[in-house]
């Protein structure tokens, strides 16, 4: 991509566009039905059939309580539920979204009222050591992918909302959490990362909520080799040179602990939470360096190891 070329999807003139592909955020009834159908028999599996007689309850639970409790959740997470299922809240305001995540909760429902979860483990880094191996670090210098942050938040969680080959073609993604996010994303707390190749296609990416300091992923995508890997090196960097000291992404799974991700105990999460996501951040649209990905930090560096992905057995994006 020649830096003219760049240097456009840079520009403001960019924006127009991204604030017009909100109006797309709907699923036809077809989607809907099988949306509907697969969250179903995903909710039937046996590792999860046993939480279905307390989500009943719940929902049931919420039909009498007073409205002016209606969107509620605790204010703090039990502790005698492994998958950490808080609650049932329908609030998806930016408000909701930021208070509650800084309890450590995120929404999470392929159907129904909305599910809040916050598990006895999750997957978390400093963004300043992650680990990348000898082979992306080597393409990182090629110079074949270019980064841009902010420039195409709804097109990058439209991607991400879209089924995943040889995968189930299920979403929690829904219109409702697409238009949460890009409200979001509008009053500057979401963010979104774009990898482009040299001809200017958007062709990986990844979104989150940045909380105080502390960023929140959401989920990713990637249409070329490697394309979702580059996002996820760009966020980090950035990050750390913001003095951002807590990176979440919920369910630990092989493919980010091969980046440097390890697993904590909820109480140890939301201990370190309370500090990072309380330390002052201004919000705001976010701007990539263009030399974000060509330059590794020696704090990086480790021996190639392999990093088959294995998706986690609670997220399917």
């Amino acid at each position: 991509m020649s830096n003219a070329n760049y240097n456009a999807l840079q520009s403001s003139a960019a924006i127009p566009r991204e604030r017009r592909a909100a109006v797309r955020f709907f699923e036809s009834w077809p989607d809907r039905l099988r949306r509907w159908t697969l969250g179903l028999a995903y909710a039937l599996k046996a590792q999860r059939i046993r939480l279905l007689p307390r989500i009943w309850f719940m929902s049931l639970a919420q039909l009498f309580r007073p409205e002016t409790e209606w969107n509620q959740l605790p204010a703090a997470p039990g502790h005698d539920d492994w998958r950490g299922l808080v609650g049932i809240s329908d609030d998806l305001s930016v408000e909701a979204l930021l208070a509650n995540y800084k309890r450590g909760y995120f929404p999470f429902c392929h159907m129904g009222p909305m599910k809040w979860w916050c598990p006895a483990e999750r997957a978390v880094i400093d963004p300043a050591e992650t680990h990348v191996g000898k082979n992306l670090r080597r393409l990182l210098r090629q110079e074949k992918f270019h980064v841009t942050m902010d420039k195409r938040f709804a097109e990058v969680i439209e991607a991400c909302a879209k089924p995943r080959s040889g995968k189930v073609p299920l979403t929690w993604i829904t219109p409702r959490i697409k238009k949460a996010y890009y409200a979001a994303h509008e009053a500057g707390h979401a963010h979104s990362v774009e990898v482009w190749d040299e001809e200017g296609n958007l062709v990986g990416g990844l979104y989150g909520l940045a909380v105080g300091k502390v960023f929140f992923g959401e989920s990713q995508f990637s249409h070329a080799d490697h394309a979702s890997k580059v996002a996820l090196v760009a966020l980090h960097r950035y990050l750390a040179q913001h003095g951002f000291k807590l990176r979440d992404a919920k369910w630990m799974t092989p493919h980010l602990a091969s980046f440097g991700f390890h697993a904590i105990s909820r109480d140890e999460f939301l201990k370190v939470l309370q500090k990072e996501a309380n330390r002052p951040s201004e919000p705001g649209k976010w701007r990539a360096d263009p030399d974000l990905v060509a330059d590794a930090p020696k704090s990086e560096i480790k021996s190639d190891t392999p990093e088959k992905q294995k998706s986690s057995p609670e997220i399917t994006a």
